[in-house]
């Protein structure tokens, strides 16, 4: 990645600003603090909802907050109408005439792309679970492990809590810290992959079995 004009771009697409790569990219970036932590306080307050209620209750109050916060706004909009004598129309009207439906090109595109990963994940699978490399298995194997003591730790509420967090400040971390973290994280790269190559050396079944 490089600095231009005060913009971030990627390497490997130096004309196009990392902004361009979605909503999605300025939201965890805080290009907008509004926005992001509107999206970040309302996500907040629906996960932890959830930690202490059901998933049918958190729809049902949210629901029903946004549909009394619509109505009182449409009575208000009725009663300065007839007050001012206006003839404004309807106060969503330009929400209502919005298309919101789906592009079906757009749903084949997604679907296909889903398709596409879940056939890589499978063959990654049965890859690992099969044995192809035997490095490559008893890396698996050792995540498989540390993820036992994951769960023992957190339930699947409390990750995706801790994912949304760190999805909201780690690449606004990154982005400010990019130089140090870069050092540090090739120092260790080097060291893992020394530390592989010596054990590829020592245990070459992998190896063996490619060749053969």
């Amino acid at each position: 990645k490089k600095f231009q004009n005060g913009r971030k771009y990627r390497s490997d697409s130096p004309e196009r600003p990392l902004e361009d790569y979605g909503p999605v990219v300025n939201l965890i970036y805080w290009r907008d603090v509004k926005k992001s932590g509107a999206m970040f306080g309302s996500v907040m307050v629906i996960l932890l909802s959830l930690a202490y209620i059901s998933l049918i209750s958190v729809v049902a109050y949210t629901s029903l907050t946004l549909l009394a916060g619509t109505i009182a706004f449409r009575i208000y909009k009725n009663i300065m109408q007839a007050v001012q004598k206006s003839q404004d129309g309807h106060p969503f009207k330009t929400y209502l005439e919005y298309d919101t439906s789906l592009p079906p090109e757009k749903m084949h595109e997604a679907a296909d792309l889903f398709v596409s990963q879940l056939n890589s994940a499978v063959s990654e699978l049965k890859r690992l679970f099969l044995v192809e490399d035997l490095i490559d298995s008893v890396k698996f194997g050792c995540l498989l492990w540390c993820l036992t003591y994951v769960g023992s730790w957190f339930n699947g509420l409390t990750l995706v809590i801790l994912s949304v967090v760190s999805l909201f400040s780690l690449p606004k971390v990154y982005e400010q810290n990019q130089a140090q973290i870069d050092q540090y994280v090739g120092l260790v790269r080097t060291q893992v992959n020394d530390v592989m190559t010596k054990v590829r050396a020592a245990i070459p079944i992998g190896n063996k079995e490619k060749d053969q």
